[in-house]
This record gives structure tokens, sequence and C-alpha cells, in this order.
């Protein structure tokens, strides 16, 4: 584990959510609710996936208090990407205030359904990031078959061609 490399995967995570959330803008409330198939009925629940899971993860390592957005979230779609882009950006914050030991010490947390965990924090973020990237691959999907064509790749390859 290497703090600098924990960084770079939440700059890559703030810059493919960004891009997933100006295509989400691009569409249609129709587009966004349309049924899709997969992991989810639609981009919206996906979507909300997405943010929920960046959410509640950052509130564990953050011990506060937890809710799963994906049950009370009642907003709009403005308000979910807001939502989504400011986790986002936590977890670089978090990252750059936490030390490198205390990224490597484990922490407790409860999920969902009330079963304790320990793990790494940094092992935390890691499967943080790799969620929202799976995620968002299956949102490029479903871009595409609602007919939203204007999608680039959010693959790692095109963050390093672009930042580095």
């Amino acid at each position: 584990m290497n703090k600098k490399y924990l960084i770079e995967l939440a700059d890559y995570n703030i810059w493919a959510n960004n891009l997933i959330c100006d295509w989400l803008l691009q569409i249609s409330e129709e587009q966004f609710i349309q049924f899709v198939g997969g992991s989810f009925n639609n981009i919206q629940e996906t979507a909300l996936h997405i943010a929920a899971a960046e959410k509640i993860w950052y509130e564990r390592l953050d011990d506060n208090v937890q809710e799963w957005l994906g049950f009370t979230f009642k907003g709009d779609r403005t308000e979910l990407i807001e939502i989504w882009k400011k986790y986002s950006q936590n977890f670089k914050q978090y990252i750059e205030h936490t030390s490198e030991e205390d990224l490597l010490e484990k922490f407790a947390f409860t999920t969902r359904d009330g079963t304790p965990h320990f793990m790494p924090r940094y092992q935390a973020l890691v499967h943080v990031f790799n969620h929202s990237t799976y995620h968002r691959g299956q949102i490029v999907q479903s871009l595409r078959q609602v007919g939203f064509t204007n999608v680039g790749s959010t693959d790692m390859i095109g963050y390093y061609r672009k930042f580095s």
C-alpha cells in the first residue's frame, strides 16, 4: 500500500465519475429511467447505487452515522450527481489527511444487515474505487442502450494519457 497511489486512484475516480455525471446531465429523463436490465433496472438506479456506496463507505471510514442513500434518496438527478461528486472528492481529501500508518490500520464497521466487520482502511478505499469502476462500465453500456452515443472511455489508461 502506498498513499501516493491511493491519491492517484482517488483522482482517477473523481475524473471518471465526473465524465459519467456530465453524460448523465445530457440525457433525457426518459433515458435516465428507461429499463435497460442488468444489475439495476435503469441508469438512475445504477447511478444511485454508486453514489450510495461511495457515501456509506466514506461515512464508515469517517466513523459517522450511516444511512443507505439507496433507501432514503428522494431528490432529482442534479441532487444525486452533487452527492456523488461530493463523496468522490471527500475520498481524496480523506486520503490526503490520513497517515500511511492509519491507512494500514483496521477499522470497524457494520454492514447494512448489521454484521460487524474489520478491515484495513486502504482496502476499503481500493474496494470503493474498484466498485465504482465496475458500475461505471454498466452505465456506459446502458447509455449506449438508451441511444446516447456521446460516450467515451472511463478506463484508467484514458486518465493516465490525459494527466501523465
